[in-house]
């Protein structure tokens, strides 16, 4: 890719972002048709055009929606968002064992967990909706290739369907995105090879706009399946600029995964409305019961939440 192309791709996210963000664009005119343009001093909010215009994107084939605070309403079963996270070294067996028992109960994507706690995690959701998800190379991302490929391959044989691969940031940072990119596809393959999914994590709390942009690229070229902000183990977490930057590089084929810092389900929200089909957190069962407010543990699966 030369500097004129990158430069373009550049300037079309920055216009999509800014649109995330509700600056003004072209008016509509009203009677007119056109639910594709951005209002002056749109705020998402706008209960007749933008939820006209989710109707559309519905009916067009969409099964998920970024959405403005008062447009719609997430999903009754939005728990299916989470991946319920547990990545400290000091977890013990009883921990995993707990935050399996609560991923079922709240009916959360899955459990993501240190790839030693594999067979455990597998066995306790065994039967349920509940996934295994676990890390590759992971916090750091400076782990060989052919090491983070086989971890994948083993990790996937003891049970894991998703796999979290961290990107070689060093590499990256040394503009060598073809080592980004062929690191990134190694492990893609390994886990379509069995039929897992693949996630591919930036950490962008240590990357420039330019470089989140670059390794986005890399990811969509090399078939991940979501690109992810954090390992939440760095000097910050996922903020929803970054999102909205991460889905408009990628567009709608690819999910994007915000982790790190969501903490309450105003988090969940906000990354939500920028564009995340998956959020990871520690803190889940807290948002739950947030979303819920005074209701009983037992209504929390099936209380709408504004998004």
């Amino acid at each position: 890719m030369n500097e004129t192309e990158f430069d373009e791709i550049v300037r079309a996210v920055t216009e999509e972002v800014v649109r995330y963000l509700g600056a003004p664009g072209r008016t509509i005119v009203p009677g007119a048709g056109d639910d594709s343009e951005i209002c002056p001093d749109c705020d998402l909010n706008c209960a007749e055009k933008c939820a006209r215009k989710t109707r559309a994107v519905v009916e067009a084939g969409a099964d998920r929606i970024s959405c403005g605070p008062s447009v719609v309403e997430l999903e009754s079963g939005f728990a299916g968002l989470i991946d319920h996270t547990l990545l400290k070294p000091e977890a013990s067996r009883d921990d995993i064992r707990k935050l399996c028992q609560e991923a079922v109960r709240f009916g959360f994507a899955s459990v993501c967990i240190n790839p030693w706690n594999v067979p455990l995690a597998a066995e306790m959701v065994r039967g349920t909706k509940v996934k295994v998800c676990t890390v590759i190379g992971f916090p750091l991302g400076a782990t060989l290739s052919q090491i983070k490929i086989h971890e994948a391959e083993e990790a996937i044989k003891l049970g894991a369907q998703e796999v979290d691969m961290v990107i070689n940031i060093g590499a990256l940072k040394s503009s060598q995105d073809d080592v980004v990119e062929s690191d990134i596809r190694g492990v893609v393959e390994a886990a379509h090879r069995a039929g897992a999914i693949c996630k591919v994590i930036f950490e962008t709390s240590l990357l420039t706009v330019e470089e989140k942009v670059r390794a986005a690229l890399a990811s969509k070229r090399a078939g991940a399946d979501f690109v992810k902000t954090s390992t939440g183990f760095s000097t910050g977490g996922a903020t929803a600029e970054d999102v909205a930057l991460m889905r408009a590089v990628v567009g709608a084929g690819i999910g994007v995964k915000a982790s790190g810092g969501v903490r309450t389900f105003d988090d969940l929200k906000k990354m939500v409305c920028a564009g995340a089909t998956r959020i990871g957190a520690s803190a889940s069962v807290k948002i739950m019961e947030q979303a819920a407010g005074p209701a009983s543990p037992q209504a929390i699966a099936s209380t709408p939440a504004s998004c």
